[in-house]
């Protein structure tokens, strides 16, 4: 599989980019729509169809019923920029150079599929409010402007769909819900009922966990019923036939021990994808899926060749002609805030099956959620957004029961996790070095050996490289 551009590689020129575009059908099918409803930290399972009991999802679940529901999408990192990058460009992160980092520079020549669509298969291209970012860009290889990687800023989908005419579109709709800080309007509280909620077993179970629940589910109803407007707009439009819907969440939501780690509270997502044309309805799939894996798909439902990109295509899932496509799914992470002394990063590398989650933090010596003191951004255990939460257990020494889930949150880690997903679904008792567990942890850190080399990370040749702290961090300093 032919590489991106990157330093030790030719700048893809727009004749070479046009050979990968070449269509693979029929050059006068009319060109489906793609319309990416980006939610921004919404983890799964919190959408009603995922099985939720709390929150409601009307939109998110129609999608399903219409499409395929995917029970075990991941998105490689759990970082805004990271994972957006990964999704626009079809490539892990580690590939990716400054944009594995948060807050870091996308780089100047690397081709995405929103661009690349407007550039050589003439399709309009948007997106409003977030679209790849927080970070800097500057799209040299593009004469027509600097484009967000994501594509052209538009005020509103709706203006946007004004102006497309019979043009197919690319647009994402990166809405800033259900991002801290959660005050969604009141409206949006409907049905939701603090004694109802679920706390996460890595969580106490506390008034102030539950109330800060009950707010994120307000703003994960909000993003599910903007989407709804949109859709409507599509039928209005009558281009809801011809458009590729997928719905998704970026990454973990901003509790501990969600966004900024690894474990799935920081990486399993809601996705769900629906074409009425084309993919089958009705499907509910427990096969994996990287988010790299989402920009070949598209490519290869569009017909076009998807060899540029180092994701592998799940289409034959969504036609109803395989039922398999991951078995496993690869994570990492590198610098989310910049929170640690020198710029440091806390590396990762991961694997996620069935029944098993295998972390590698490459530097235990060092914070997972960042300097006890606050370095440059955030404050005090940085990766940890500010909260009601994070609060409570970093200055609620008198509330008894709480020194555990704060050791869970904040406190050094191993330099290997295991978790066994059947009998420890919340990931906290670490099975690693227990005899038992011997074989299938040599396994899976074999496979993550592997998997690095194959993909040439910067780690899998010196581990403890600073290459990724380096890299310049452009968010602001702690308030």
């Amino acid at each position: 599989m032919l590489p991106f551009h990157s330093k030790n590689t030719p700048r893809l020129s727009l004749i070479f980019l046009s050979i990968f575009l070449s269509p693979v059908v029929n050059a006068e099918q009319k060109k489906p729509n793609i319309l990416i409803l980006l939610a921004d930290n919404w983890a799964a399972p919190h959408a009603s169809v995922m099985g939720d009991k709390s929150v409601k999802t009307p939109t998110f679940d129609a999608i399903a019923r219409h499409g395929v529901l995917f029970e075990n999408a991941f998105c490689q990192v759990p970082s805004c920029s990271p994972s957006r990058a990964v999704l626009l460009t079809g490539r892990v992160s580690h590939q990716l150079q400054d944009a594995a980092n948060l807050w870091g520079k996308f780089p100047d020549d690397q081709w995405t599929f929103p661009l690349a669509l407007e550039e050589v298969e003439n399709y309009k291209v948007g997106y409003t409010i977030k679209g790849w970012g927080p970070g800097r860009y500057l799209n040299k290889r593009h004469t027509f402007g600097n484009p967000n990687p994501a594509g052209n800023k538009s005020e509103s989908f709706e203006k946007f769909l004004s102006g497309v005419g019979t043009q197919p579109f690319c647009f994402w709709f990166g809405s800033h819900d259900p991002h801290r800080p959660w005050q969604a309007e009141q409206q949006y509280y409907a049905g939701l009922m603090h004694e109802r909620v679920e706390v996460p077993g890595y969580l106490p179970d506390h008034p102030t966990v539950r109330e800060e629940i009950v707010d994120y589910y307000a703003e994960v109803q909000k993003f599910d019923a903007e989407c709804g407007r949109m859709i409507e707009l599509l039928k209005e439009t009558d281009k809801y036939e011809n458009t590729i819907i997928l719905m998704l969440g970026d990454n973990g939501w901003q509790m501990p021990r969600g966004l900024a780690n690894v474990y799935d509270w920081g990486t399993h997502v809601p996705f769900a994808i629906q074409w009425p044309e084309k993919i089958k309805a009705g499907i509910e799939s427990t096969t994996f899926i990287s988010f790299e894996d989402i920009a070949p798909t598209l490519f290869d439902l569009l017909g076009l060749s998807t060899k540029p990109m180092s994701g592998a295509s799940f289409s034959e899932v969504l036609t109803g002609a395989s039922v398999r496509h991951r078995k496993e799914v690869f994570l990492e992470r590198e610098r989310h805030a910049n929170v640690r002394q020198r710029d440091a990063c806390y590396p990762c590398r991961a694997i996620r099956t069935q029944n098993y989650l295998w972390i590698w933090n490459i530097r235990p010596e060092l914070y997972p959620a960042g300097d006890p003191e606050t370095y440059w951004a955030v404050g005090p255990f940085g990766d940890i957004d500010n909260s009601h939460t994070k609060s409570l257990l970093l200055d609620g020494t008198a509330v008894t029961g709480l020194a555990s889930f704060r050791e869970l949150a904040v406190g050094k880690r191993p330099e290997y996790e295991l978790y066994d997903l059947r009998s420890d679904p919340w990931q906290v008792s670490n099975v690693s070095g227990h005899q038992a567990y011997r074989r299938i942890e040599r396994q899976l850190k074999s496979r993550v050996i592997r998997w690095m080399k194959q993909t040439d990370d910067p780690r899998s040749v010196h581990p403890k490289t600073d290459v990724f702290d380096k890299y310049e961090y452009f968010g602001g300093a702690a308030k």
